[in-house]
């Protein structure tokens, strides 16, 4: 009996290893989409002829926009026609997109192709989730989406120096090329070794009342709306930076093909902070931790829109890095905690409750960071503008949400599922 115990063993380690793989590779074709791009928004928008140059803006709201109200749909649909169907809707979406961006010469044209990448991404990224979810359970799970987690991570951090690579020795159009060819090799990747993973007895018929009543259930529920409405705003303020940060780096601050570096170590300090309240949150709770990130943030904010008021919107690169680099580290701890929060009371329906507060926290978070985004002057101070906004509004949002609830021990992230990861800002 010893030796074929010897001989599966090594075949079970290559099953879990493509199996992280490739739904580390599915979850990221949303941060791809985004990331690569950033170093040509400038070249973009000038080639392309957009009116203002704010526009090009537009080329990362409009994918969320998509995207966020993709959320409703692909969940309720793999529960309907199983995992692998709703997969190639999304992937097959977002091809389309991906071509007409890389063909057209029209800026409108773009942002159609953009708006239906968005919307097709939100198949992969909702989708993988549950073949997780389906596949594995408890610890295993957990263990699972931490690996996935870590990869999808590391995506913002490289993706901006791969676009600007791209950028030395071709146009921005093989960046969508890119970007379509990934997806393609995705798609190939789950339909020759994916099985799929939701039984036919366990399907569900697709309905729009079961949404509806979903919905409902969601807004009523004051610790699912006050956590939901707390993430979106939190996710504002990273779409406000996402939107300006090549503006910021490139142009305000001079730094050229350095913009990546930049990026990417901001963007550690978000990983950073996922793998510290991963420690922290056991010791503290989900609640004590998020609300100590979050009170601390607004304080910083505060002080940092008042010295940047004070500067003229052009603080040194360095204070603006620092600040920039605590105020990534505390909502990096509010991430994960908030979707698990606002999930806490809606086990019953996880499934719907995940969609409609990824799609709410999502549109919440598109209005916001459009809105400062779009207010772009050529300084740094409606960017910090953003974040006390943000920070403030969702202080009050919670804790109108927690009035009346005692501090008590609190369950963490990973032990509510990783579903409730995936439904938050994360989704970046």
């Amino acid at each position: 009996m010893g030796a074929p115990e010897m001989r599966l063993a090594p075949r079970q380690a290559r099953s879990d290893f493509e199996f992280v793989a490739l739904v580390a590779l599915t979850t990221s074709l949303v941060a791809m989409s985004i990331d690569t791009m950033l170093p040509a928004l400038g070249t973009i928008a000038t080639e392309l002829g957009a009116a203002h140059e704010n526009d090009r803006q537009l080329i990362l709201s409009v994918f969320f926009g998509g995207m966020s109200l993709g959320q409703m749909v692909y969940g309720p649909i793999s529960d309907s026609t199983g995992r692998k169907p709703a997969l190639y809707l999304g992937i097959g979406i977002f091809i389309v997109g991906g071509v007409i961006c890389a063909t057209t010469h029209s800026f409108g044209w773009l942002l159609l192709g953009r708006a239906l990448s968005g919307f097709g991404a939100a198949g992969p990224r909702i989708v993988s989730v549950a073949l997780v979810r389906d596949a594995h359970s408890g610890a295993a799970m957990a263990r699972v989406m931490s690996f996935v987690q870590t990869v999808f991570i590391l995506v913002p951090v490289l993706a901006p120096s791969i676009g600007q690579a791209v950028l030395a020795v071709t146009t921005w159009r093989a960046i969508f090329g890119g970007l379509v060819i990934i997806a393609a090799v995705n798609a190939l990747w789950i339909g020759l070794r994916q099985p799929e993973t939701l039984a036919v007895e366990r399907r569900v018929p697709f309905s729009l009342r079961v949404i509806g009543r979903g919905c409902l259930e969601t807004l009523r529920n004051r610790i699912a709306l006050g956590y939901t409405l707390g993430s979106g705003l939190v996710f504002g303020a990273f779409i406000s930076y996402l939107s300006m940060s090549q503006q910021v780096f490139q142009e305000q601050y001079g730094l050229g093909a350095k913009f990546p570096l930049f990026f990417g170590l901001l963007a550690s300090a978000i990983g950073l902070a996922s793998f510290a309240n991963g420690q922290l949150v056991m010791r503290f709770g989900m609640r004590r931790l998020a609300r100590a990130a979050l009170g601390f943030n607004c304080v910083l904010c505060v002080c940092a829109t008042l010295a940047t008021w004070a500067l003229n919107g052009h603080p040194p690169l360095y204070a603006f890095v620092g600040f920039m680099l605590v105020c990534f580290f505390c909502n990096g701890l509010l991430f994960g905690n908030f979707s698990a929060r606002s999930m806490e009371p809606m086990g019953h329906i996880a499934g719907v409750a995940s969609a409609v507060i990824g799609s709410i926290s999502g549109i919440v978070g598109l209005a916001l960071g459009t809105l400062f985004g779009r207010a772009y002057d050529g300084t740094v101070l409606p960017l910090v503008l953003g974040f006390t906004t943000a920070a403030w509004l969702a202080l009050i949002a919670t804790e109108i949400a927690e009035r009346g609830q005692q501090l008590g021990p609190q369950k963490s992230p990973l032990e509510l599922g990783a579903i409730a990861d995936s439904s938050g800002p994360g989704a970046h």
